[in-house]
């Protein structure tokens, strides 16, 4: 049996139906009896102790209450002051026996149900049998087991009007006159069947699934004599399971020997296939039981608890399923719905025809509380068959669809042995956390079940996540632990990255690690899901190592090698500098722990690179809204190939889901030539392509040379330069990646799917929320397929309030930006730098930002907290498009310029992973655009003469350190997007509460 962790069970839609079953629950129960009594029964421990063993021994759920009255008088006052759902009393209370009690319950509360426990028959008052005062009786036999059954048959008796119309359950008849004999029968039957549906549900189910889907175990409905036998069989004929019968008790008001036999005679009749048992004390009911056709059981036999087990076993579809010859011989068996599906692909035409019009089929399924798929293998939906080729294929149809349908949406613990990668689509190796990431991950497979509502182009194209398996934390303790790993002080990440290689994984992980590739061949990506990663207030995203492998390796050992390799660095990450940096930044205490996703890698082989067509990244938050865009419209960024281009700061196309048809990029013919994407990432198939630590097999292909590559082609348009124009076609000529075919001429609705995500994003998350996402395209594009590859929480800075930036502060600011993210006011920042434009060369923007990591480590010794101004995307992976910054080399800075002017002229930072950490924090990030215009509204601009006037504390190769006498003012309206930074000499003196007014 394989388990897996909980998630979502309440949201899951597959398993909404068991939700509403067994909407009446004993949870207080009324004990009457004496003290002597309550002794006696309570002889080997608590009774209440024992109920509660009882319900945990069998994994159910909530056990009641039991709360004790000593005397009729005190049950009528208890029952007067509070709500009890069941009454159980012992015979003889002094003043008043029990039918006196039952009778005086139930004028006053006629529903509820009075059920009579004594020590001897006697005292169980069989000449009350019928007169529905006392609703049944037992005879006590000091088990708790017992107590047990007789709560869940009151329950079955009050749900399975509701249980049946709803998920169409199960019923089980049992028919026993006698209170002794229900004494003991009653709570056997209960155990088996209990104890039977536990051990056939769906071995892929976690714990959460497995407790709803116990919901479904047949009910046990109890009668006493022939009519009421009879009543029940036709009211819940369509339901009814299996029949236990005695063979003597009352019919027509009199003791009848035969009442059994005609009852179990009659069902035969009508139901052919219906599992019959009858049970007596009298061997010459033996033949008759078998001429029925029924099952015979001794009730003195001394192996009654076996024989009972064999019956569930062999009539009733529990324990493994035996394929038969006509004749009887076994051929094949299954244990699980896996199973019986490989099975139904092989066994002779003979043998499937034999199963199928005997129902076979369809009563195994139904013990798996399987229901729908049980009414689809019924006997009656095959007898007009004749090709036992199409049953044997639709048979396996219906199977196999339900098992798909079953995992849809939960993650399922790896199953080391029968790991089926065509049906598991998210499996984790491990007991320990997921980490943020996979969190993440497993919450939107998770909503995605529930997504295709009518009319919604979810409900029309594909949508889901990569085939993906966790390794939770766990396995990172255990890692760390079993090599005594230890971070010392100043190991480089180098040094850290060969420590972490040349340890062993734990041999527990490496066999299911080989177990798992050895039903992959599709290349991976490794990923890092650390426990703080994309929370909603840290989000660490970026910060750890993702690895690419092309895993096709000819040697498997070398594939598998190759696999723990990029493990092992993931988990290096762990330990490197700039996660490191950012925790001691973002305040966190604490050491953190992995976990590792391993994903197929969505695309295709392209001429040797693997890629898809799209990569992107879908805000429902848009930062910066221009051009009439609307802020809450949302905003995505696309890219050829892999994502690396998009979250690294690449040149990428970024559009608003609901304006996709004509990007604000791509506004003129020049804007197109300047921005499109010419340079794509694609995974290197090559055989010598092996495991590379810092760039993990990826390649930077120029669209020109995948022309020849269907994906390419789809997405580019053509410069004609006769025309200075772009022209929606293959033409000869220069090519740019437009995305028209998709965005322009709607051949596929991306930016409809996208919206539709971001939508159930937001709503699922209660705020706004970023996706990483890949598209499949395929050449009859409705078989497209959009893959969600993250989601994480969308973090702004600051708290509400009203910050409000004066034309005043304008007038005195040395900077004004109406593009800012942020929201309040800083006034502890004395320290200035800034890359100086007179200095500044954009084949060197790596030694720019050595350059400002030197300056922020110094900085961050000394407390000192900094404004940094410069050019271009910060922490761009293009050194052309910004500086390259890492996150340890700006750790210490308390806010951020981004100058886009005639030396960069980049779009802004926002979809990428650096951006997303900066914002995270409460950063606010400045956006200056030099030389921008907007009739109507303030101008924005940056006084480099007035930065230039003030004394530095050095002055570097590119940068000025200016250090001031007295903090500047930041105030940052994120509300309206504007922002100013002043020096302090610059505020007017009378500058009060409206100056610096905070959030």
């Amino acid at each position: 049996m394989y388990h897996s962790e909980p998630m979502m069970a309440d949201f899951d839609p597959h398993f909404k139906v068991f939700h509403d079953l067994m909407p009446f629950k004993v949870q207080e129960i009324l004990l009457v009896s004496s003290l002597y009594d309550a002794f006696i029964m309570e002889e080997d421990g608590s009774l209440a102790t024992r109920l509660i063993h009882e319900y945990h021994g069998l994994n159910l759920s909530k056990p009641p209450k039991i709360t004790r009255a000593g005397s009729p008088g005190e049950a009528l006052a208890l029952l007067d002051s509070g709500k009890f759902d069941l009454v159980i009393t012992m015979p003889y209370l002094g003043g008043m026996d029990a039918c006196a009690l039952a009778r005086e319950i139930k004028k006053r509360w006629p529903q509820l149900p009075v059920i009579l426990v004594a020590h001897n028959l006697r005292a169980t008052f069989p000449e009350m049998a019928d007169s529905g005062i006392i609703d049944k009786s037992f005879l006590w036999c000091c088990e708790a087991d017992l107590l047990l059954a007789i709560v869940k048959n009151v329950e079955d008796h009050r749900n399975v009007d509701a249980d049946t119309r709803r998920a169409m359950v199960r019923v089980i008849i049992y028919v026993e006159d006698s209170p002794l004999y229900r004494a003991l029968f009653l709570p056997l039957i209960y155990g088996e069947v209990v104890r039977q549906t536990q051990s056939v549900l769906d071995e892929s189910l976690n714990e959460r699934h497995r407790i709803l889907r116990m919901r479904a175990r047949p009910r046990i409905l109890m009668a006493t004599s022939y009519e009421e036998a009879m009543a029940l069989y036709q009211a819940y004929r369509p339901y009814v399971f299996a029949v236990i019968s005695d063979a003597r008790y009352r019919r027509a008001g009199r003791l009848d020997s035969s009442a059994g036999i005609e009852f179990l005679s009659h069902l035969r009749s009508e139901t052919p296939d219906l599992p019959l048992l009858l049970v007596s004390s009298e061997e010459g009911n033996r033949g008759p039981a078998e001429a029925i056709p029924a099952i015979f059981l001794h009730k003195n036999s001394s192996l009654l608890r076996d024989e009972v087990h064999r019956f569930f076993l062999d009539h009733l579809g529990f324990g493994d399923f035996i394929f038969r010859l006509p004749d009887g011989r076994a051929i094949a068996s299954a244990a699980n719905l896996q199973e019986f599906e490989r099975q139904l692909r092989r066994i002779p035409e003979e043998s499937l025809r034999y199963h199928a019009l005997r129902n076979h089929f369809s009563n195994w399924v139904m013990a798996r509380a399987e229901v729908i798929l049980a009414q689809r293998l019924h006997m009656d939906n095959f007898a007009a068959v004749d090709d036992l080729g199409l049953l044997r294929d639709d048979l396996v149809h219906k199977v196999r669809s339900l098992r798909k349908l079953r995992q849809r949406g939960v993650v399922a613990r790896f199953p080391a042995e029968d790991y089926d990668s065509e049906v598991m689509d998210f499996v984790k190796i491990g007991n320990g956390s997921m980490g943020g990431k996979a969190r993440g991950l497993a919450f939107v497979w998770a909503l995605l079940q529930g997504a295709a509502r009518p009319g919604s182009p979810l409900a029309r194209h594909a949508v889901t996540i990569p085939k993906t398996c966790v390794i939770t934390a766990d396995g990172f303790s255990a890692f760390v632990a079993e090599n005594g790993l230890r971070l010392e002080e100043g190991m480089s990440d180098e040094r850290i990255a060969d420590t972490f290689l040349d340890a062993p994984l734990p041999s527990w992980l490496r066999q299911q690690l080989r177990l798992f590739l050895q039903r992959c061949e599709r290349p991976l990506s490794v990923r890092s899901s650390s426990l703080l990663e994309d929370g909603h207030f840290k989000p660490y995203a970026g910060l750890y190592a993702t690895y690419f492998l092309a895993n096709n390796h000819a040697d498997f050992n070398e594939r598998l090698a190759q696999l723990e390799s990029a493990v092992k660095l993931v988990y290096a990450s762990t330990w490197f500098e700039n996660p490191l940096s950012y925790s001691r930044s973002a305040g966190h205490g604490r050491d953190d722990a992995m976990a590792v996703i391993i994903q197929q890698l969505a695309g295709a082989d392209w001429g040797g690179h693997w890629y898809p067509a799209i990569s992107g990244v879908a805000q429902s938050r848009n930062y910066y809204p221009v051009l009439g865009m609307r802020g809450d419209e949302g905003i995505v960024h696309i890219a050829l190939g892999i994502g690396k281009t998009v979250v690294e700061g690449g040149k990428s196309l970024w559009f608003s889901p609901s304006g996709a048809a004509k990007p604000l990029q791509f506004a003129t013919v020049a804007a197109m030539l300047d921005s499109g994407q010419q340079e794509f990432y694609a995974l290197d198939l090559s055989p010598g392509a092996c495991l590379r630590r810092h760039d993990s097999n990826l390649t930077r292909r120029n669209i020109h040379d995948a022309l020849g590559e269907w994906p390419v082609r789809q997405l580019v348009s053509t410069y004609v330069a006769e025309e200075d124009r772009v022209r929606d076609a293959f033409l000869p000529g220069p090519k740019i990646i437009t995305f028209a075919s998709l965005l322009k001429y709607g051949q596929y609705p991306m930016a409809e799917l996208l919206g539709e995500l971001l939508k159930l994003g937001k709503a699922g998350m209660g705020g706004e929320v970023e996706i990483e996402f890949a598209v499949d395209l395929a050449e009859e594009m409705e078989r497209s397929v959009l893959y969600v590859l993250q989601i994480r929480p969308m973090v702004g800075g600051g708290r509400p309030g009203e910050v409000l930036v004066s034309a005043l502060e304008r007038e005195r600011a040395f900077c004004f930006v109406d593009s800012a993210l942020g929201h309040g006011h800083i006034d502890s920042i004395a320290d200035v730098v800034y890359v100086c434009p007179d200095r500044f060369d954009i084949a060197r923007t790596r030694e720019v930002a050595e350059e400002i990591g030197v300056i922020n480590r110094r900085l961050r010794r000394e407390r000192r907290p900094f404004l940094l101004i410069g050019p271009g995307r910060w922490g761009s992976a293009d050194p052309f498009l910004g500086i390259p910054v890492q996150w340890a080399d700006i750790s210490g800075v308390a806010a951020i310029v981004e100058v886009r002017n005639a030396a960069i002229r980049a779009e802004p930072s926002q979809g990428t992973h650096f951006f997303q950490n900066i914002t995270s924090l409460g950063i606010p990030y400045l956006t200056l655009d030099e030389g921008a215009r907007e009739p109507g509204r303030p101008t924005p601009f940056l006084s480099w003469k007035r930065l230039h006037s003030w004394p530095r504390r050095e002055d570097g190769v590119f940068l000025s350190h200016l250090v001031l006498h007295r903090p500047l003012l930041l105030k940052c309206d994120g509300v309206r997007g504007e922002a100013v930074a002043i020096f302090a000499e610059d505020l007017a003196d009378d500058h009060g509460a409206n100056g610096r007014e905070s959030s």
